[in-house]
């Protein structure tokens, strides 16, 4: 589905049925370096039960016109932009680890926008390791293989996939590798240099659902804590037994199951 911006177009997967804007919506916010194709097993579970869905590519990615924005607060400026061009008044967020500070930023600012909240693999800074921003600045192969390398647990360093004839880590490669030059490292940087998620999640007043993976390298499990006890109100933590970061693709059947009773 395009969706036309005064930015240029966004493109978004809506799980294999028509988008109803008279059905709950359900956006879904992919990671750094990454498109929408990550959530292509929940979008379909979700569509298919009662939810207008919109897997995002932000601006710069997969299918979406560029460029790819600097900051969170841009990207999440976006996304309340694309919610006004689709006439959605409210919708129910799910971010992934730069798609969750996009998610949380927006929640803050425009609550009225917002039904629940889901963070997935998040942390109350997300700095970025040296090596792996100067792979990405010279655009290297290397930046994917070790975000693929940090971001699995074990189970997904050995080649299984739920999905039948799909590798985990080959998979995660060719779809980081396949992001315009700079795309990646501006996502990173814009990851790094994000501040804001503390007080962003004090403002939060939405349900909210942390969806964390006990094998997360990237984002561990113990990073999210100062950003759940400063959220007042209803929310919820569940934590994935043996899941790393890129818990979509790990354990898709365990992450569609907390996003059909949360969202």
């Amino acid at each position: 589905m395009l969706i036309d911006l005064s930015s240029g177009s966004a493109f978004a997967a809506t799980g294999g049925r028509v988008f109803d804007k008279n059905l709950p919506a359900v956006l879904l916010l992919h990671g750094a370096g990454m498109d929408r194709t990550v959530w292509s097993l929940q979008a379909r579970y979700l569509a298919h039960h009662g939810r207008a869905v919109l897997a995002l590519d932000l601006p710069g990615h997969g299918k979406s016109a560029g460029p790819a924005l600097n900051s969170i607060p841009e990207m999440a400026d976006w996304v309340a932009k694309l919610l006004d061009k689709t006439e959605i008044p409210q919708a129910a967020l799910v971010g992934h680890s730069m798609g969750a500070l996009i998610a949380l930023d927006l929640a803050a600012r425009r609550p009225e926008r917002v039904r629940t909240l889901a963070l997935l693999g998040i942390a109350e800074r997300m700095p970025v390791h040296p090596d792996l921003q100067a792979a990405a600045d010279r655009n290297e192969e290397l930046a994917a293989e070790l975000i693929t390398s940090w971001g699995h647990g074990r189970r997904g360093q050995v080649g299984g996939h739920p999905a039948p004839g799909l590798w985990m880590a080959g998979s995660a490669i060719r779809l980081i590798d396949r992001a315009a030059d700079s795309v990646l490292a501006g996502d990173l940087a814009a990851c790094n240099t994000y501040g804001e998620a503390k007080a962003r999640a004090a403002a939060v007043r939405c349900p909210t659902l942390f969806l964390l993976g006990a094998a997360d390298r990237m984002t561990p499990v113990a990073k999210a804590k100062p950003l759940i006890d400063a959220i007042a109100g209803a929310r919820v933590v569940v934590t994935l037994p043996s899941a790393g970061h890129m818990m979509m693709t790990e354990q898709p059947d365990a992450v569609t199951d907390a996003l059909r009773d949360f969202v």
